[in-house]
């Protein structure tokens, strides 16, 4: 029997009953929630979020410029069109999501400065048991739930990665992360160093460039990035002749994957083709005297690493004129006035910006337990990504890094509504994933093959990770165009699904 949702009427020891309960109010478990409204009506859930409102890393990261690296009409829902500019900020998003919650009666559900500190399996009971603490007064707060939802995301929203570069302590300025951004920092006037090259540091350099006295972007090797408009022809057109937003959406939509997933088999058919197109998008901006290979052309084939879209190129406007700088180097020590480089080149600064990556945090640093076991997640084994050997009733939405995160939030959960259904039609309780005979001298192999990609947020921490097979179901293809085939043709009585 279900607890009332509605404040904190709940003794101490009580605990509150939902059929799923759902780790995070970001993308993925707004997402996540809007299927089960839709597909399971009935079913009883709930969202735990840490964070003071909805978001995830749309509400904790907050530094200047902050928007998508990726195109709203396919980071955005299938099922609420996007009618703003591909590349969105931050505040634009919100309010994207704040409408999904609205117009579905999501915010009842959501339980916002809910930390969870374990959760628990019972096959006794068939139940998960959470539990958490309000970050507001400090009460813990028990749940239960038949089924668990990982909606976390892979990184720690608390902190950002930053490594131990010798001499930091010395620096007389100010280091900060992206991550948390200060909201009492003074750019004016100042000389700023950003360390990075990837999507933030693209970000943050030219919206901040206005401001300092100049900013330098220090890489100790180049990034592969996209140039274009920030607009889309067809949907402006289509706007034009007054067709409807969910007609523009998925023609948008359609038009936008067919070109990713002929760009991604571009990559690893022609990388010297498609280097030296993405390349030369950049020379065009910065001009023949500039030295585009030296900061600009990177050694790894396209697509090894995430590619970030730099909308209008406003990143290389603002190196060509003269704001902005990149200098590729490496880091010997900080010393009181700057970054002293292993080249003999001092940099000075007054700030520095460390955008520097994540902290991978596979389960959220949640304890998770099975039958008073401590779980061992990096010696699981993942079913497409999703599920996991030995730990029943619970799925994992990690996204795409080569297509939109949210695409894969729509996929899994067609997946979960579907498993829930046929879970209710069998009168089961309990599912989990299991090597089926066939599978046992199949290699195991690391979550994601290093040569087809490696963030270094990924490498670092790899270990955390579960193991993947070689086989299209026992891995996490990061295959957007396989899987939206595979995926809904999943023999849910296949005999890799055990059920209880």
């Amino acid at each position: 029997m279900n607890v009332a949702v509605r404040g904190h009427t709940a003794t101490k020891q009580a605990s509150e009953h939902f059929d799923v309960l759902i780790v995070g109010a970001g993308i993925s478990g707004i997402g996540s929630a809007y299927h089960i409204e839709k597909q399971l009506p009935g079913t009883s859930y709930v969202i735990l979020e840490t964070q003071a409102t909805f978001g995830g890393t749309w509400n904790t990261h907050r530094y200047p410029g902050i928007r998508s690296d990726s195109d709203l009409h396919t980071f955005g829902y299938s099922f609420k069109p996007w009618v703003g500019p591909p590349i969105a900020t931050a505040e634009e998003i919100l309010s994207y999501m704040k409408e999904v919650i609205d117009d579905n009666d999501i915010a009842r559900h959501i339980r916002y400065k809910h930390k969870i500190n374990s959760a628990s399996w019972s096959s006794e009971q068939n139940l998960w048991t959470i539990e958490a603490t309000t970050t507001d007064t400090g009460e813990a707060k028990t749940f239960t739930a038949n089924f668990l939802w990982m909606c976390q995301g892979y990184y720690r929203h608390s902190e950002g990665y930053t490594p131990e570069w010798k001499g930091m302590d010395r620096f007389k300025g100010r280091i900060v992360h992206p991550q948390t951004w200060p909201d009492d920092i003074d750019l004016a006037g100042k000389k700023v160093v950003v360390i990075g090259s990837g999507a933030t540091a693209a970000t943050l350099v030219p919206n901040i460039a206005d401001e300092c006295a100049h900013v330098t972007m220090l890489q100790r090797s180049p990034t592969y990035f996209r140039l274009g408009r920030n607009a889309i022809e067809i949907a402006e057109e289509l706007r034009r002749l007054q067709v409807d937003e969910e007609w523009i959406h998925e023609i948008v939509r359609r038009k936008i994957l067919f070109e990713q997933d002929a760009f991604t088999k571009l990559c690893v058919s022609k990388p010297e083709q498609v280097k030296k197109e993405l390349i030369g998008q950049i020379s065009a901006v910065l001009g023949p005297d500039y030295d585009v290979e030296t900061h600009f052309t990177p050694k790894y084939r396209p697509w090894r690493q995430r590619i970030a879209f730099v909308p209008d190129a406003d990143l290389f406007k603002g190196i060509a004129s003269g704001k902005a700088s990149v200098v590729t180097d490496e880091i010997e020590c900080f010393v009181e006035n700057g970054i002293q480089l292993k080249s003999g080149k001092l940099l000075e600064a007054d700030i520095i910006v460390t955008a520097t990556g994540f902290n991978l945090a596979a389960l959220g640093d949640i304890a998770f337990e099975i039958d008073g076991k401590p779980l061992a997640f990096g010696g699981t084994v993942t079913y497409r990504g999703m599920m996991f050997t030995g730990v029943p009733n619970m799925v994992w939405v990690f996204g795409y890094f080569r297509a939109s995160w949210t695409l894969r939030v729509d996929l899994v959960a067609d997946f979960v509504c579907r498993l829930l259904g046929h879970m209710k039609a069998k009168g089961k309780k309990k599912v989990e994933v299991r090597l089926r005979p066939e599978d046992h001298n199949m290699p195991i192999l690391p979550w994601i093959d290093p040569e087809n990609f490696n963030p270094g947020y990924m490498m670092r921490n790899m270990n955390l990770l579960p193991k993947r097979g070689d086989k299209p179901e026992w891995q996490h293809s990061q295959d957007y165009w396989t899987e939206k085939d595979e995926i809904p043709r999943t023999d849910l009585d296949d005999g890799a699904f055990v059920y209880g």
